[in-house]
This record gives C-alpha cells, sequence and structure tokens, in this order.
C-alpha cells in the first residue's frame, strides 16, 4: 500500500537536493513521477527546483495554488499520461492541511506514494499549517539534519535583519540565505545568528 513521507529539516539541509535524487532514481528505472511545488516559493522562479548544491535547476510538473485540489489534479495526469509511480511534492510546508489531506488520499485511494520535503516550522519556531498536517498525517516522517555555526543540530530557520534575530513578521517571507539562516535552540534565543567573534568584524 503507497504511503506519504514527510522530509523535514531546517534550512540548508539539503532537502531539495534529496527531492531531485529521489527523482533521479525513479526515472533511472524508467518510472514516472509528478513534481510539484507551491506557487508563493519563488526564489529561484516560481515553476523551477533550484537546490543551493549547485547550478541544477529543474522544471516542475504543476505549480500548487491555494485553490488547486491536488487529488484531481493527480487523477487528471494519470488519466493524461498513464501510471504514476510517485508524487514528489518541494517545500510542502506552504501546502494547506486540507491539501495535505488530498495527498493523503493519493496514497490511500490512488496508491500512488507521496513524498514531501519541507520545513517543519518558521522563524518564530511555530509550525507551518501544512508541516502540522503532515506531522499529523504522514505514515513515514524522517529528520534531515543540519548544523548550527555552533556544531549543533539546527532546528530553528531564524530570519535575521541587520544581523539579529527577528521574532515578529509575517510567517511567509520568501528568502534564502539573506534573510534566514539555520541556528540552534540555543543561539536562537540568544540572538546570535554568527559566532560572537565575528560579531564586530567590518
Amino acid at each position: 500500500m503507497a504511503k506519504v513521507y514527510f522530509r523535514y529539516a531546517a534550512m540548508n539541509a539539503g532537502k531539495s537536493t534529496q527531492l531531485l535524487q529521489v527523482r533521479h532514481n525513479y526515472h533511472e528505472r524508467h518510472q514516472r513521477t509528478l513534481l510539484l511545488k507551491p506557487h508563493v516559493d519563488n526564489r529561484e522562479g516560481e515553476d523551477v527546483i533550484a537546490p543551493r548544491i549547485g547550478h541544477i535547476v529543474v522544471k516542475v510538473d504543476a505549480l500548487v495554488y491555494a485553490t488547486t485540489q491536488l487529488r484531481e489534479l493527480v487523477e487528471r495526469d494519470i488519466q493524461a499520461k498513464g501510471k504514476l509511480d510517485c508524487v514528489l511534492v518541494d517545500e510542502a510546508q506552504f501546502l494547506s492541511p486540507e491539501q495535505v489531506m488530498q495527498l493523503c488520499q493519493v496514497a490511500d485511494f490512488l496508491d500512488v506514494p507521496v513524498m514531501c520535503y519541507g520545513l517543519r516550522a518558521d522563524f518564530r519556531a511555530q509550525l507551518f499549517p501544512g508541516s502540522g498536517a503532515l506531522m499529523a498525517l504522514a505514515d513515514d516522517i524522517e529528520e534531515l539534519k543540519t548544523i548550527c555555526w555552533c556544531g549543533r543540530k539546527a532546528t530553528i530557520n531564524a530570519r535575521i535583519l541587520d544581523g539579529r534575530v527577528l521574532r515578529e513578521g509575517p510567517q511567509v517571507l520568501i528568502g534564502g540565505n539573506e534573510a534566514y539562516t539555520a541556528l540552534c535552540r540555543k543561539h536562537w534565543q540568544l540572538d546570535q545568528p554568527i559566532p560572537p567573534e565575528l560579531e564586530n568584524r567590518g
């Protein structure tokens, strides 16, 4: 029976890189995937995935909007193109809880595995709605590890401005390394996005 998988981590853990590796593995075996991404993530372009590790840019098969019905989207894809072996979703934290349930229906009733990659929590250490639903509903949940500047496991996606950790603002603010950094809980609480010895360097 197909399952829903959720792979989550703080920023810079290689989530998109792993997703594209999984896609490559399916394609090497002549199996078909459906690659999805919420349209709000437009850092590298609305309809592409471009992991930080290199100069790879992959066009997604479909963008997910707030009104997108994901089970219907998958059903239409199967009707048009035939057997589907896996649905892959990048930046899954931006899905709605209803869309997560629709992905569960894809696994349960269409027998197509679904692999979701994304952040667990926002810069305030609050769950994204999509991630919260995936934590509750996914069959298989795995944390991908990355580290803080101190070497501890990073768990917080800290939003930074002028070298300081921000605590207020909208939950969704698209940005990369110029706006966010992955921190351990301790240095997030201490407002230390960089080592103290580097703070006063010009």
